[in-house]
């Protein structure tokens, strides 16, 4: 993978950063309720962060899939997501950056972080050249995610529809004008894991209106 193929495009602020996720609402409603998961979130299986709030979309299918009707915008703080990034494993293997496979397996197995690249989306949900971050989070990762990074937790559902609207009835200006404002995220390269580079940080720009309905 080339390096200017990443980017980790994301809304923060000088201490937190929001990551998506989408769930059922017996698990999203009481969230953002309380500000926190409720004990029903299971702290012991891998949860993913996404922030790109398209990408997002794409996984979720705006909120309509069976089990992530609820969209949630979680904000956490900054020293937690470089934490994660720091203790990641990739979740594939890939030559030239591990030895070998079976070295590859035993930091995966270990690691309570797992960083995936997959292809951004645009407005109508097709793939971009450029790939964006996926984090999954297990173990000690997960317990710390729910129970010490989050501050805030909100619920984007209602958002997704509008925008979702939008597309739909081909008002792409509009639609663009309602996106949660990403940047680059400013990540130092210590905190990135073995062998995952920076990556291309210069924009985080989509296709215009106009050459999305071209």
């Amino acid at each position: 993978m080339e390096e200017q193929q990443r980017r980790i495009c994301a809304a923060h602020s000088e201490s937190t950063i929001t990551v998506y996720q989408a769930y059922s609402p017996e698990i999203g409603l009481p969230a953002v309720r309380d500000g926190r998961f409720p004990a029903a979130w299971k702290r012991d299986r891998m949860t993913w962060i996404k922030p790109s709030f398209l990408w997002m979309m794409y996984r979720c299918g705006w909120g309509s899939k069976e089990g992530q009707e609820t969209v949630l915008a979680v904000e956490i703080t900054r020293d937690g997501f470089e934490w994660a990034l720091r203790h990641a494993c990739l979740s594939s293997y890939t030559h030239g950056v591990h030895p070998d496979r079976a070295t590859w397996q035993r930091q995966l197995k270990r690691a309570p972080t797992r960083v995936q690249w997959d292809p951004e989306r645009d407005l109508h949900l097709r793939p971009m050249p450029y790939r964006s971050l996926q984090l999954g989070l297990s173990g000690e990762a997960a317990r710390r995610y729910a129970d010490e990074w989050t501050v805030s937790i909100r619920d984007v559902t209602p958002l997704s529809r509008e925008i979702h609207a939008l597309v739909s009835g081909g008002d792409l200006d509009s639609a663009t004008r309602l996106l949660p404002q990403e940047h680059p995220y400013p990540v130092a390269t210590k905190s990135l894991p073995y062998g995952v580079p920076p990556g291309d940080h210069r924009g985080c720009s989509r296709p215009s209106a106009a050459a999305l309905s071209a």
